[in-house]
């Protein structure tokens, strides 16, 4: 069961306040999708403003998976100073392009595609003929040099010494064997958990474990991640991940955001098709990833939300007797399709890209556009991101009441006598002196 976790131990003391509860921070994948999370932390970190709680880190045990891992990396490695980190997030998705991510030029793109394109047409004649074993769709070098560049992976450790953050968990799927692995890196005791072909391993995050995480499958090559003393292939996280919330709980979590990449829950009424034909290559492709990157969690969601109320109806006595604890869930997620979206942007990408994606059946533009899905997770593009980035904003301030409750802040900035400030600060650097 996803809560089947020992409960922590009552912190509470007469005579005085009961400290906030942990929080967990869920980060999900979806490749230029994740763009819509840097919005909702952008408009997170100015609510916090506006209440006045500035001190600390909001989010203590981070969990990340795929492009997610990315951006729960990056607020880990700067948890000394949240707004800093997420004005970096917003800076860094804001100025990328394709070839930030993957090789885009007409000669990469067109040499990485014809490989697969002539094994899926001609097979096992080619692969013979050539001896031709493509390893992914396209080559995500560049993805890997701007991570090196932005991401000091070595400031988690000082960051979990000096007590900014309490954990960090990115998950990946191993091609080797199987087991989806959730790797994480703490200085609290946790016991790692196994569970039915998911396990957990403590280790020192470093930038393979970021990359083997956002793998997309077809799409970017497998990473080589060493795993209990011998090195195994890994893919992106999201594959066979069935309890995405599960990491921030077994780390300590008590109670959880989740910001997805997808609509959570799709309006009443059947979606009209786009075409009578049969669907591309493109189509099927954007449906396997959606079914990789989205539905697990919306059924962890359903599944969380089920044992709190459930456990909500047990009698007090029967509740201390259940390893199961209620987690309070707030979750923020796009209110619009991003097929959608991403169909409106694509004459964004280069063309060498858009011919590639065309060659697999992505074509049209909009609502109707076939394989719109697809072109979603490979739009690293301004326009796109930058409408994302907005969306994550907009539907976070349309939720101002319920973030508001979720964290404790009051509705309202406290109203703070400079004067009292002045004091305040004063005895303590007295009482440092």
């Amino acid at each position: 069961m996803l809560h089947a976790v020992p409960k922590p131990a009552d912190r509470s003391t007469e005579g005085l306040t009961r400290p906030q509860p942990v929080t967990g921070l869920i980060l999900t994948g979806g490749g230029a999708r994740a763009a819509y999370q840097v919005g909702v932390l952008a408009a997170i970190a100015q609510l916090r403003r506006d209440a006045g709680a500035t001190r600390g880190n909001p989010f203590p045990i981070i969990s990340g998976t795929s492009a997610g891992a990315i951006n729960a990396s990056t607020l880990a490695c700067h948890a000394d100073d949240f707004d800093a980190a997420v004005d970096g997030l917003v800076h860094l998705w804001q100025g990328l392009h394709v070839e930030n991510i993957y090789r885009a030029d007409a000669f990469e793109a067109v040499k990485s595609g014809a490989r697969w394109l002539s094994m899926l047409s001609l097979g096992w004649a080619i692969a013979r003929w050539t001896r031709s074993h493509p390893r992914s769709l396209l080559d995500n070098q560049p993805l890997r040099e701007l991570l090196g560049r932005y991401l000091p992976m070595d400031r988690i450790e000082p960051m979990l010494a000096g007590g900014h953050l309490r954990a960090l968990a990115l998950t990946g799927s191993s091609y080797t064997t199987g087991q989806h692995v959730t790797f994480f890196q703490t200085h609290h005791h946790i016991v790692p958990w196994l569970r039915e072909q998911r396990m957990a391993v403590q280790a020192r995050l470093t930038l393979s474990h970021l990359m083997a995480s956002s793998a997309i499958p077809f799409i970017f090559p497998a990473e080589s991640v060493e795993l209990d003393g011998m090195a195994e292939w890994f893919g992106d996280g999201s594959m066979r991940q069935s309890a995405p919330i599960s990491p921030a709980v077994h780390l300590g979590a008590e109670r959880v955001l989740v910001i997805g990449a997808g609509r959570m829950k799709e309006p009443e009424g059947r979606r009209v098709g786009t075409t009578d034909d049969h669907p591309s290559m493109a189509q099927i492709a954007g449906h396997a990833l959606s079914n990789i990157f989205l539905d697990a969690l919306a059924v962890d969601v359903e599944r969380l939300r089920r044992i709190n109320r459930t456990l909500a109806l047990l009698p007090r006595e029967n509740r201390s007797a259940t390893a199961l604890r209620p987690i309070e869930l707030l979750v923020i997620a796009p209110s619009r399709r991003l097929d959608d979206l991403a169909g409106e942007h694509q004459a964004s990408l280069p063309p060498s890209v858009r011919a590639l994606l065309r060659a697999f059946g992505a074509s049209g533009k909009g609502k109707a556009m076939s394989g719109s899905a697809l072109v979603s997770y490979l739009l690293f593009e301004p326009s796109f991101v930058g409408e994302l980035i907005n969306l994550g904003m907009s539907d976070t301030l349309a939720k101002r009441a319920e973030v508001q409750r979720f964290f404790g802040w009051p509705a309202r900035a406290p109203q703070i006598d400079p004067a009292s400030l002045r004091r305040g600060r004063s005895a303590g650097f007295a009482a440092g002196a």
